[in-house]
């Protein structure tokens, strides 16, 4: 079982590095409770499965699993809610390696930064293109957006 500690910002795309590569990302949920998520993701050639726990703080538990691509494609299709598409980007900033995603189809136009971090209490020196922390918000987890895409928050 890996623990997974992780803070999420928002970006300021004004001092965004456009030239970095990114890997489509397609993911889904084959069950979201108050107890956690299992999601199936797609990321470029790679499938898994993923089942992870609600956590407190900046911490969760998480078990993930690689599986056959056809697998992942026919879950997919049972999944909740809409699928999430997205183009993840892997940089380093400021000595740390971060996730961020660029969202798709009803999450166009939110971008999201990860770190992952080795404590809860660890500092982190955040980039010029982090502007707020998101962190415990629950309507920036992707299970949310799966049920709550981005685009109908103003609808809502």
């Amino acid at each position: 079982m890996a623990k997974e500690i992780e803070r999420k910002f928002l970006m300021d795309l004004t001092h965004w590095p456009r030239d970095t590569e990114g890997t489509p990302y397609r993911q889904g949920y084959l069950s979201i409770t108050k107890k956690g998520i299992v999601r199936v993701r797609i990321k470029g050639d790679i499938a898994t499965l993923t089942v992870k726990s609600s956590g407190t703080g900046l911490s969760r538990d998480e078990f993930e699993y690689e599986i056959p691509i056809d697998d992942a494609e026919a879950l997919i299709n049972l999944c909740q809610n809409d699928i999430i598409e997205k183009t993840r980007y892997k940089i380093m900033a400021k000595g740390k390696l971060w996730d961020v995603d660029e969202f798709h189809r009803e999450n166009s136009g939110l971008w999201l930064a990860e770190v992952e971090l080795e404590s809860e209490d660890e500092s982190v020196i955040l980039p010029k293109w982090v502007i707020q922390e998101v962190s415990g918000d629950e309507k920036y987890y992707n299970a949310f957006l799966s049920k709550h895409p981005f685009l109908t928050w103003y609808n809502e």
